[in-house]
């Protein structure tokens, strides 16, 4: 261990004397951490393809910052789906357990000019959430049997323009004039929850691969660099325009990233991330949303706030680039009856020419 802080102490010294002679734009830290988008800038002229993998995963079901049961979130055998028992709205239909939330992304960026870069970003979620009834899915089966649902495909896409208002050696400042449009499909049906014995259902809002609206994603960075260290400053939103076609709007999303990265050599950084996620509840009401059977059909209870930290690290290779972070949520407070997220990881590759 020793040898290793050793080691460590004397590439950072060696990085301090030799700054004055390096691209401070070049070195591993010029891209934010993995979860972090719209935060650099290319030359006029200049393309950028990058990959982008995320996995979100959700486990147990959480009301305010207390966790509940899955009996609980059901709610007792007996009293009408819907009421509140105990200060929780029942469900008694089903209730999910977990999630995985898959994300794959295609990033392409062009430098418009040296000051203006314009991007887009194609999205494919694939979605998979498991469940335990409340009611027996036939006559004779089970309480608390378990089914899953699954979607995937064409998710939102969004495009938008970089602006640099401030950059040189020492700092950068970059705004975000983004927005998405409504690529991803917010109605499909299914008969899993029934067991196969009655009608297809319309899946749930967070089974559903878009917002259904345009949507306004305007956005601040600020950068910060030193000789062997950085730091930066976002604030990102993501607000839908009206309602969509089903007669609802998701919620408005803000988040509040900063983040610290340390040069460990020219080509590898390790940073750490803090983030911040306020979510309203959604707006309207889809009529096709039986809200009474199961918690994720209730529009109230799709808001909250997230506190995550991200571990990660940036490496610059013969032209390519690669990022990642494991992301752990450490607080959440949410509304009405959700799973809790447990953790992220995400990772990109990039190559720019």
């Amino acid at each position: 261990m020793s040898r290793f802080v050793a080691l460590t102490i004397a590439l950072v010294l060696s990085h301090v004397a030799t700054a004055d002679d390096r691209d401070r734009f070049g070195l591993a830290d010029k891209h934010a951490p993995a979860g972090i988008m719209g935060d650099h800038m290319h030359e006029k002229g200049e393309w950028m393809v990058e990959y982008k993998y995320m996995n979100m995963y959700m486990e147990d079901n959480r009301r305010g910052d207390d966790k509940v049961s899955d009996q609980d979130a059901i709610g007792p055998p007996g009293p009408p789906p819907g009421i509140v028992v105990d200060g929780i709205q029942t469900n008694n239909g089903a209730t999910p357990t977990q999630m995985t939330m898959e994300m794959h992304m295609a990033h392409i960026m062009y430098g418009a000019t040296d000051d203006i870069s314009l991007y887009t970003m194609l999205m494919l979620p694939s979605l998979t959430m498991d469940h335990i009834r409340g009611d027996a899915p036939n006559p004779g089966g089970p309480r608390g049997s378990e089914f899953t649902t699954h979607n995937s495909g064409f998710g939102d896409t969004a495009f938008g323009a970089l602006v640099r208002l401030l950059g040189d050696d020492d700092e950068e400042l970059i705004l975000n004039l983004g927005c998405s449009v409504p690529t991803g499909d917010i109605y499909r049906e299914t008969t899993n929850p029934s067991g196969g014995f009655g009608p297809p259902q319309p899946l749930p809002f967070p089974m559903r691969l878009g917002s259904g609206t345009f949507n306004a994603r305007p956005g601040i960075t600020y950068k910060r660099f030193s000789d062997w260290w950085s730091w930066g400053l976002q604030f990102q939103t993501d607000i839908p325009i009206g309602r969509n076609y089903r007669g609802y709007s998701v919620s408005d999303e803000f988040r509040l990233n900063s983040w610290t990265s340390i040069l460990l050599t020219d080509k590898w950084a390790l940073s750490v991330r803090k983030e911040h996620v306020w979510k309203t509840a959604f707006d309207g009401t889809d009529s096709s949303a039986n809200n009474a059977v199961i918690s994720t059909n209730v529009e109230e209870f799709r808001g909250g706030y997230w506190y995550n930290l991200g571990i990660g690290t940036q490496m610059s290779l013969h032209g390519h680039y690669f990022n990642a972070e494991i992301v752990p949520t450490l607080y959440q407070n949410l509304d009405g009856i959700q799973l809790e997220t447990d953790f992220a990881v995400i990772a990109s590759w990039s190559k720019a020419w």
